[in-house]
C-alpha cells in the first residue's frame, strides 16, 4: 500500500483556506454594506448615511419608531438596477458551490491520507474539488465588481416611498461587504489552484499501470502461446533435426 500523505500538505492547506474562503462568502452573502450611501437631509436618516446591501437597505433614524430602519429587496422588484438581483442568484450559487467543493476536498484528503487502495477516482475527486472552488470564486466575483463599478460611478436607485431613500445619494461609497467578498474570492481561486496543481496522483496512477514482467505463465503473450500449443494434435513431432548433427555421426 502506497502512502500519500506527505504529498498532499499543500493541498490540506488548500482545504483550509477553501473553508474559510466559503464561511467569508457566506458572510459577504449576509451583510447589508454593499453600497455606502451620503445623504443630505437628515431629518429621516438622522445618521447621514444608508447602507444598501443586495437584501436590505437600512439606515438609523431617530425620528421613525425604530431605531433601525430595514426594508427589503427582492429580486422581483422593478426599481432596482439589474446588478443587484444578479448578485442575488450568483451569491446563492457561490455558497452551495462552495459547500459542495469543500465536500469534495474532504473526500479527495481521506483517500490520501487514509491510503484507500483503490484509487481510481482520486483524480476526478481532485479536479472536481478545484473546480468547484474556482467556480464559487467566479460566482461571487463578477457581482462583487459589477456592483462596485455602480458605487465608482454613482449610479442612483430609484426606491419606492416607504424605503425614505432619495434616488441619489451625495456621493457612494464602498461597503466593507465588497471587500470582504473580493478577499473570500482570492482564497478560492487560490485553494482552487492548488487542488489542480496536485500532480503526485497523476505520476503514481501511471507508475501503476500493468507492464510486461516476462513471466510466461502470467504475461500478457502466455494465453496465445499457450493456445498455439494445445492445437498440435497429440503424438505428432513437428521438431526436426538439424542436418549438421547426423552428417557429424556418419562420417
Amino acid at each position: 500500500m502506497i502512502y500519500l500523505a506527505h504529498t498532499a500538505h499543500r493541498q490540506f492547506l488548500g482545504l483550509v483556506v477553501g473553508f474559510l474562503g466559503w464561511i467569508a462568502t457566506m458572510t459577504t452573502a449576509g451583510l447589508n454594506e454593499w453600497r455606502l450611501w451620503q445623504v443630505a437631509d437628515e431629518s429621516v436618516i438622522t445618521s447621514g448615511v444608508a447602507w444598501v446591501g443586495i437584501w436590505r437597505a437600512c439606515f438609523y433614524s431617530h425620528a421613525l419608531p425604530e431605531i433601525e430602519n430595514c426594508q427589503s429587496i427582492s429580486v422581483s422588484d422593478s426599481f432596482v438596477p439589474v446588478e443587484i438581483p444578479v448578485a442575488q442568484v450568483l451569491m446563492v450559487l457561490a455558497v452551495f458551490c462552495g459547500l459542495a467543493g469543500n465536500v469534495s476536498a474532504a473526500v479527495a484528503m481521506r483517500m490520501v491520507y487514509f491510503s484507500v487502495e483503490d484509487r481510481r477516482n482520486i483524480r476526478l475527486v481532485f479536479v472536481l474539488a478545484g473546480t468547484l472552488y474556482l467556480l464559487t470564486g467566479m460566482f461571487s466575483l463578477v457581482p462583487l465588481a459589477w456592483n462596485m463599478n455602480s458605487v465608482l460611478k454613482n449610479s442612483t436607485i430609484d426606491f419606492p416611498p416607504e424605503f425614505y431613500l432619495p434616488v441619489a445619494p451625495v456621493r457612494q461609497q464602498v461597503g466593507s461587504a465588497i471587500g470582504v467578498g473580493i478577499f473570500a474570492s482570492i482564497l478560492m481561486f487560490l485553494s482552487g489552484l492548488l487542488f489542480l496543481s496536485y500532480q503526485y496522483v497523476w505520476h503514481t496512477l501511471r507508475s501503476e499501470a500493468p507492464r510486461d514482467t516476462g513471466d510466461s505463465l502470467h504475461g500478457p503473450w502466455a494465453e496465445t502461446t499457450m493456445a498455439h500449443k494445445s492445437e498440435v494434435p497429440n503424438g505428432v513431432n513437428q521438431g526436426r533435426d538439424n542436418p549438421a548433427f547426423h552428417s557429424e555421426e556418419v562420417s
